[in-house]
C-alpha cells in the first residue's frame, strides 16, 4: 500500500496579498521538500473540482452561509476582498477553496476503497477555523469536517475522528462536531492564542478533547498532553477512519505562536496516530494541511509528517 499526495497548482492562485502569512509560497516550500527522491513513491494526484462538492459542503455549513460565500467570492475579477480582518479572497480563491474540499473528498474515497494506505492533502486555504456559519482565520470551508461527514454519508463510517495539532485551536471543527457523539475532535494548541477557544471544559457531548499548552512548551509537554488527552480517548473511541488537521505552526520557528516543537515532534505524533488508525481503522488516515507559516519549519515538518505516513503504509 502506498501514500498519496493530493494537491494542485490552483492553490498558488489564492492570493491573500502582500505580507499575509498564509501565502502561496507555502505551497512552493512544500513542493520543494516533497520533490526529494525519498518521496518518489508518493502517488501524486490533482485536487479535483467535483460536481457533487456543494452537497457535502452543505453537511458542515449552512445553506445561507454557502450562498453568501458564493456571492462574495465566486466572481471576484480583480483585487482582494476581506471576509473578515484575517481572511482574504481574490480571483483564484473560489477555485482553490473548491479544490481543497475536493481533495478531502477524493482522499476519503481512496482510503475507504483501499486504493492507498493514507493520504496527505497539500491544500489551501486551510479549513479548521471555518464554522458552520462563518469563514474566519484564513479559512473559507472546513475541509476536514466536510471530509468527515462525507466518510459517514457515502461509506457508512460509524465513528469518524479528527485530531488537530495546529498551534491554533480548530474552533470551527469543534463547533461543527459539538453535538454529535459519533464524531471525535481532539486538539493540542497554545492558549491563550487565537481564536480563544479550546479550554479543557469544552467537551461537547463527551466527544471533544482539548489539550491546551502554554507558550514556551516543547516536546515534553506536547507528548504528555497528546498521550493523556488525545490518544487515550481516541483509542476508546475506536475510529473507523482518522482525519488529521495537520498544522505545523507549533514549530519553534513559526512567527504566529510560541510553542517549541521541531519536525521530529510532528513525526512522533503522526506515528502515534498511525498506530491508532492501524488498530481500529485498517490504517485509514486522511491528513489535511492547516497552518505553518515559517517556510523552513513548514517544509521540514511536512517532510517528517509525510515520511511517517509512508512508513505507516508499508
Amino acid at each position: 500500500m502506498t501514500t498519496a499526495l493530493i494537491t494542485h497548482h490552483a492553490f498558488l492562485n489564492h492570493d491573500t496579498g502582500n505580507g499575509h502569512p498564509e501565502r502561496p509560497d507555502r505551497m512552493r516550500a512544500i513542493d520543494e521538500a516533497l520533490s526529494h527522491e525519498s518521496f518518489a513513491l508518493l502517488e501524486r494526484r490533482e485536487a479535483p473540482l467535483r460536481e457533487d462538492d456543494k452537497t457535502y459542503i452543505a453537511m458542515a455549513h449552512g445553506a445561507q452561509h454557502i450562498a453568501g460565500l458564493i456571492g462574495a467570492i465566486e466572481h471576484i475579477e480583480q483585487g482582494h476582498k476581506n471576509l473578515d480582518v484575517d481572511t482574504v479572497a481574490s480571483q483564484g480563491t473560489w477555485e482553490a477553496s473548491r479544490r481543497a474540499v475536493g481533495a478531502g473528498l477524493d482522499a476519503v474515497d481512496m482510503v475507504m476503497n483501499r486504493e492507498v494506505a493514507n493520504v496527505f492533502c497539500q491544500v489551501r486555504p486551510p479549513g479548521h477555523h471555518a464554522e458552520s456559519q462563518r469563514a474566519m482565520g484564513f479559512c473559507i470551508f472546513n475541509n476536514v469536517a466536510i471530509a468527515a461527514h462525507y466518510a459517514r454519508k457515502k461509506y457508512g463510517a460509524e465513528r469518524v475522528a479528527v485530531v488537530d495539532f495546529d498551534v491554533h485551536h480548530g474552533n470551527g471543527t469543534q463547533e461543527i462536531f459539538w453535538s454529535d457523539k459519533d464524531l471525535f475532535y481532539g486538539s493540542t494548541h497554545q492558549m491563550p492564542l487565537f481564536p480563544g477557544t479550546g479550554a479543557l471544559r469544552e467537551t461537547g457531548v463527551g466527544n471533544i478533547f482539548n489539550a491546551p499548552l502554554r507558550a514556551g512548551d516543547g516536546r515534553e509537554h506536547f507528548e504528555e498532553a497528546f498521550r493523556s488527552r488525545i490518544l487515550g480517548p481516541l483509542h476508546n473511541f475506536g475510529p473507523d477512519v482518522l482525519l488529521i488537521s495537520a498544522g505545523f505552526d507549533a514549530h519553534q520557528r513559526d512567527p504566529l505562536a510560541g510553542l517549541n516543537l521541531v519536525a521530529q515532534d510532528f513525526q512522533w505524533a503522526t506515528e502515534s496516530l498511525s498506530e491508532v488508525a492501524r488498530r481500529h481503522g485498517n490504517g485509514r488516515i486522511v491528513s489535511m494541511l492547516e497552518g505553518g507559516y515559517d517556510l523552513t519549519g513548514l517544509a521540514q515538518s511536512v517532510a517528517a509528517h509525510v515520511k511517517a505516513l509512508i512508513d505507516a503504509g508499508h
